[in-house]
Order: C-alpha cells, then structure tokens, then sequence
C-alpha cells in the first residue's frame, strides 16, 4: 500500500468524510483519495442501484395480483419508491460519467433465472444486482414473504451505508432508509392479512423455507475482500457476518409472530 493511501486511511479513522467531486477528484481533508476509493464507492452504489431497478421490474408483475384494492395501492408504491431510489443512486453515479438514461436502458431488469437455481455468493455476469434478485417470483404470497425478508435485509445493510465516509452517499441513503424500512413492514403486514384470509400457512411456509438461505446470501462471504475493504475506507461500519446475524434476528421475531417456522 502506498503511503497516500496509508494516509488516507489515517483520516478515514479519524473520521474525516470525503465530499462531492470537486473537478474530476473525490477529495478528503483537501487531499485526493485513493483510485481504490472511488472504484469500491462506485461497485456499492451501482450494486445498490441495480437491484432496485431489478427488484421493481420483478414485482411490477405481481401488482395486479393483489387480492385487493388496498393490496394493489401498496404494490404500486413499493415498485415506485424504488425506482425512486435508483434514481437518486443514478445521480450519485452521473459525477463519475454515468449517463442515467442510457444506464436504465443497458440491461433488461426484469430477466430472472431459473427458480430451481441455487446461486449462492458466487457472482454471474451481466449487471450488479444481488443474486436473489435473478430468481423469478411465484404468487402474490411468494412476493410478499420475498418483500418481508428481503426488505428487512435492505434496511440493514443501507444502515451501514447511511453512516458512509462518503457524505453524499450518506445524505441520500438517509432519505432512502425510512421508506426501505417501511417496505419490510408492509411485507409483513400483507404475510399477515393472507394467513388471515386463506387460514392456511402453508404457502407463506413454502415461500420462507425458499426465499430465507437466498435473502441470507445476500450478505455475501463472510471472508469477503470487499467487505473488509469497505470498512476500511469508511463505506461500512460493520462486517457481513455482523449484519447477517442482525438480519437473522429480526428476520426471526417477524417470522415467530406470524406463526411460520424459522428455516435452519
């Protein structure tokens, strides 16, 4: 390692941020930062950004499979707040020459895999969305398990970055996090209401024991080059197995309030 990037580190640690670009540098304490820095701040926003508009293409489908008006309102914000997202995260990207409007159109969002594919951490081609956004959705309560559990992961990991060394990030995930937040939790409301309405738990169980190990690998290996390098450089706080066993958690009170088994 160099020594401007020791230095950086340094600042980094002792809780300097670095701000917007200022010409064509990203700068901390009036210094340059390293190339490192750019490169992971840019992979954590753009894997940010394309799984929202992966994740919204994906449940856009399923909108007008809601049971009910109410059901179908939800939805639609859900699927609109994140495109939102993804267009706050496209801004942050457009300093670093990402064209918003030709990026939303480089790659087909609503492509899925194989449901019966197991994926694991391993990385595919083609965009940077997380894993579990290849696999398709299957049902109205398939989709809203998928929401309960995958939202709940969002908000952890948007927690870390929401404290990011990058004071832009930081600002916009602020805004963003309430509103993820808030995804987990309608999710779980609508797990309820179709328990309610159908007396049975046996689809929601199905969609949990499916959808619970694929949400988890999206925390990623918990011996991950870039995780340690995100803590490093002030992107994230804590390390993936910390945020897993948050996840797991929480994940495990909203699963034990809807009556549903936690999967091993």
């Amino acid at each position: 390692m160099q020594k401007t990037d020791q230095d950086f580190l340094r600042r980094i640690a002792a809780g300097h941020t670095v701000g917007a670009p200022q010409g064509d540098f990203l700068r901390c304490a009036g210094e340059p930062v390293p190339s490192g820095y750019r490169n992971e701040l840019m992979r954590l926003v753009v894997v940010f950004a394309d799984s929202e508009l992966a994740g919204a293409a994906g449940f856009c489908p399923f909108i007008n499979r809601g049971p009910g008006l109410r059901e179908r309102i939800v939805a639609a914000k859900i699927v609109t707040e994140k495109y939102v997202h993804a267009e706050m995260a496209l801004k942050l990207l457009q300093p670093f020459g990402v064209n918003p409007m030709l990026y939303v159109r480089s790659h087909a969002w609503d492509s899925r895999l194989d449901r019966n594919l197991d994926l694991g951490t391993r990385r595919i081609g083609g965009d940077k969305r997380l894993n579990v956004f290849h696999y398709p959705l299957e049902g109205w309560e398939d989709a809203i398990v998928f929401n309960m559990l995958m939202g709940a992961a969002t908000a952890i990991q948007l927690a870390e970055m929401a404290q990011s060394s990058y004071t832009p990030l930081a600002e916009a995930i602020t805004q963003i996090l309430p509103r993820e937040k808030e995804h987990a939790e309608l999710g779980e409301s609508g797990v309820r209401q179709a328990i309610e309405r159908s007396g049975s738990k046996t689809a929601a169980q199905a969609a949990v024991t499916y959808w619970h190990p694929r949400v988890a690998a999206t925390f990623g290996r918990v011996d991950s080059d870039h995780a340690a390098i995100y803590i490093q450089y002030g992107l994230r706080r804590r390390n993936s197995a910390e945020m897993l066993d948050d996840w797991k958690a929480h994940s495990a009170e909203a699963l034990t309030r809807l009556g549903l088994a936690i999967p091993d």
